[in-house]
């Protein structure tokens, strides 16, 4: 298309656009003068919908003012907080207006659909680009980018709105919504700020930031995983395929995710190209509609390209796509007229295709956020959808990256093919009864043989010969070090240091969170005081940052360190760690051994020798007391066992010889 032909399209779609918000106001101005031409459209809410609505309420009846709701992709977000406008009821008299923020122009427009649909009545603008609100409507609907922009904001009179809605709320803790939060009162909960209620399918952050800034609470959850078994979204199979890609050099970008220039340059090859072409061609036949996420405009272009030199009918969407031209090939797409769509960034958040069957994911990530955005995109339910199936081309796997396993608590190196969701439970269950094994882990359990009197309960134990072979063992620090560029140290079940050289650390631990009850990873930084101005060596801890999963924790934590502690000291691949160990890490160390076991500096690094004392020093012996004392008890549980059994095997009497 020439390019004058191009910017009058433009220039026409903005006119278009404009037209429809100066109708809704004309519309809506005169409905609050004449009667309505009919109610509210009657949208009935599925189960779990309502049970999000009434918990928000509930919050905000006792006073909550900040709250988060996390809901699975799919799930009805928007027709969830458009449906909670009436219900919300003002603080204070002249309270009456909602606020309705998002950061991406697609879920503006979807939420003045629904809201034009659910409420024909009220008053419907829109603060986006060239579009300008009155800061008198019932709702307005707005672009973070806009009324940030210039003086947009301030003709908004906070005291006039009761909610502030926000959409895709992990970005919340951007710079730009937490001034428009402050500029609305909502800078911490007051009981004069409107209520805040943010949605999102991903409520964490990636980059460290706090989303405790912003939400005090999250209030409802349910996750993609409750809703397959429930039957709200379509049944998903995945299968993972290494690309052998070699993503090890490539640097983080500002978000912590790969700086994308670089990675393309990586998986932006002929050869990475047609392997996940031909991984497609092998593993989705019969699949109808697959969109495929890359990681920049050039990747897009190769991978497009590849596609059609092996007879595919392979079209793209990027950001720099016309409206025009984007909406001819998503209704193309959605029409089913050919059968893959290549994007970047484009339909990662806030976009409705029920029909995709097969998700491509082309570009690696260490974000656990987006690949939850990107497989949630094919998860919606779609007439003739059984199933939609995810190929995830995981590259290498050294440098920290999730992968569809790493959802369901696998480490992300597991390659599956073609596991459905009870496959990939059933594949964690085995993998956790399988690394029991590795580290020699003996259990005895109730006995269910036939005329057996069972033990009283079942102990567990770690079969350590001794406290040096505990604090040598490796084994919890491999998942970690996967993840993490950063030398962290396992020091017992679920727990981690990250030392730093003036004797502060970092841990991170999992536990439970004393409001909620439900289990979280916290992170907490303890600062070395110094002997001559303090008679404590530490002060109290102080937390960092608390998370849902253990990826997030890690990078909160790596975010937080980065930050505070050299990065010669703490990153794992420096050439320091490879040298021999000194002589006072050896003197340390050979207090733990025999006279005639001692350690040499030709056989410990001082890397391996540093791990090993932040073991001693976090609590090795008192857990290996604590493994002698399990191994003793077990012992005595087995002997009385193996006698209660000799007892009750003499009292039965069968036709054999007599073995007592």
């Amino acid at each position: 298309m020439p390019p004058a032909s191009r910017g009058l399209l433009t220039r026409l779609q903005k006119w278009r656009l404009c037209s429809t918000s100066l109708v809704l106001r004309r519309y809506a101005t005169a409905s609050s003068i004449v009667s309505p031409v009919g109610p509210p459209l009657k949208i009935r809410l599925r189960q779990y919908q309502e049970e999000c609505i009434q918990a928000v309420l509930s919050h905000l009846d006792q006073g909550h003012k900040r709250l988060g709701v996390s809901l699975a992709t799919g799930s009805g977000k928007t027709v969830i907080f458009t449906q909670l406008i009436d219900r919300v009821q003002p603080h204070k008299e002249a309270a009456h207006q909602t606020l309705i923020l998002a950061h991406r122009k697609e879920l503006v427009e979807q939420a003045a659909r629904h809201c034009t649909n659910a409420y024909p009545d009220k008053l419907i603008e829109i603060e986006m680009g060239s579009m300008h609100a009155s800061g008198n409507a019932d709702i307005t609907v707005a672009s973070l980018q806009s009324i940030v922009s210039g003086d947009r904001m301030f003709k908004f009179d906070p005291d006039r709105f009761k909610l502030v809605l926000v959409d895709e709320a992990h970005h919340i803790v951007a710079p730009g919504y937490m001034r428009t939060l402050d500029y609305f009162g909502l800078s911490k909960a007051q009981p004069h700020s409107p209520a805040l209620v943010g949605v999102s399918a991903t409520l964490s952050r990636f980059d460290g930031l706090r989303l405790g800034a912003a939400i005090d609470q999250i209030v409802y959850h349910k996750d993609y995983i409750d809703m397959i078994g429930e039957n709200w979204l379509s049944d998903v199979i995945f299968t993972t395929v290494q690309s052998k890609a070699d993503i090890s050099k490539v640097k983080k970008g500002v978000n912590g995710d790969f700086q994308p220039s670089e990675l393309s340059q990586v998986v932006n090859t002929e050869q990475i190209n047609e392997i996940t072409v031909r991984s497609w061609l092998s593993k989705a036949q019969g699949r109808k509609s697959t969109l495929v996420f890359c990681v920049d405009l050039n990747h897009v272009a190769g991978l497009t390209n590849t596609f059609r030199k092996l007879g595919i009918d392979a079209r793209f969407v990027t950001g720099d796509t016309p409206k025009s031209e984007r909406g001819e090939r998503l209704d193309g797409f959605k029409a089913g007229k050919f059968p893959v769509l290549v994007n970047c960034g484009v339909f990662t958040e806030g976009t409705d295709i029920p029909n995709i069957d097969c998700v491509l994911l082309a570009r690696p990530t260490k974000s656990r956020n987006l690949l939850v955005q990107m497989i949630g995109r094919g998860m919606r339910l779609h007439p003739g959808k059984k199933d939609c199936h995810i190929i995830d081309m995981v590259a290498s796997l050294e440098t920290g990256i999730v992968t569809t396993p790493t959802l369901f608590g696998l480490d992300p190196s597991e390659i599956v093919e073609d596991a459905n969701v009870d496959d990939l439970k059933g594949l964690q269950d085995r993998k956790e009864a399988e690394e029991l094994r590795k580290q020699k882990t003996n259990e005895v359990s109730k006995a269910s043989q036939k005329n057996a009197e069972p033990v009283s309960r079942t102990v567990t134990f770690t079969d350590y010969d001794s406290v040096f072979d505990l604090i040598e063992d490796t084994t919890g620090e491999q998942h970690v070090r996967r993840i993490s560029p950063h030398a962290w140290v396992c020091v017992s079940e679920d727990k981690y240091i990250l030392s730093n050289s003036n004797g502060s650390y970092v841990k991170l631990e999992k536990g439970v969170n004393e409001k909620s009850g439900q289990e979280e990873y916290l992170v907490t930084e303890t600062v070395a005081l110094s002997r001559a101005i303090s008679k404590v060596p530490f002060m109290r801890p102080r937390t960092i940052a608390r998370a849902i999963t253990f990826t997030n924790a890690i990078h909160a934590a790596d975010t937080f360190a980065s930050k505070r502690y050299p990065f010669q000291f703490i990153s794992k691949k420096q050439a320091w760690r490879n040298r021999p160990a000194t002589e006072g890490q050896l003197a340390f160390l050979n207090k733990l051994r025999s006279k005639n076991d001692q350690l040499t500096a030709e056989a410990l690094t001082k890397g391996k020798a540093g791990d090993m004392i932040t073991k001693v020093k976090h609590g090795a012996k008192r857990r290996f007391a604590n493994i002698e004392a399990d191994r003793r008890k077990e012992g005595r549980a087995r002997l009385k066992f193996e006698q209660e059994k000799a007892l009750k095997e003499r009292e039965t009497v069968s036709v054999g010889p007599l073995l007592y």
